[in-house]
């Protein structure tokens, strides 16, 4: 995808240590690595690649506050959300980039959800 490069940024955010080991791969050296995640439990890596290999700018993110997770899924429960009205589109894998540029503008979208269960209307 990078042809060996790596991406410049990569942003973790599923939760899974697995996702943070091929993160770790996957970013080019004196790239930005994002934690946005939130973990069942430790998560180990190897600080070489880190610091010694790739020299890593290691950011960690988070915005739900201390309520915020119980309040949304109060909200999602109680069916207060229009989540239908949210999550106005939801795409195929094959589809992200067009999903990314409607959030871009704007103008037809409020949330696009990419589900890679889903398969193009061509296919």
């Amino acid at each position: 995808m990078t042809s060996n490069y790596g991406c410049d940024v990569y942003i973790e955010a599923s939760g899974s240590p697995k996702s943070v080991e091929q993160g770790l791969f996957a970013t080019r050296k004196a790239g930005r690595f994002v934690e946005f995640s939130v973990f069942s439990g430790p998560t180990t890596v190897d600080w070489t690649i880190i610091g010694d290999t790739k020299e890593l700018d290691i950011y960690g993110a988070h915005c739900s506050g201390d309520t915020g997770y119980i309040d949304a899924i109060s909200l999602l429960a109680s069916g207060t959300l229009p989540i239908d009205r949210i999550v106005t589109h939801h795409l195929p894998l094959g589809e992200t980039v067009e999903g990314i540029n409607m959030v871009l503008k704007g103008v037809q979208s409020v949330k696009v959800a990419i589900d890679p269960t889903l398969r193009r209307e061509e296919e």
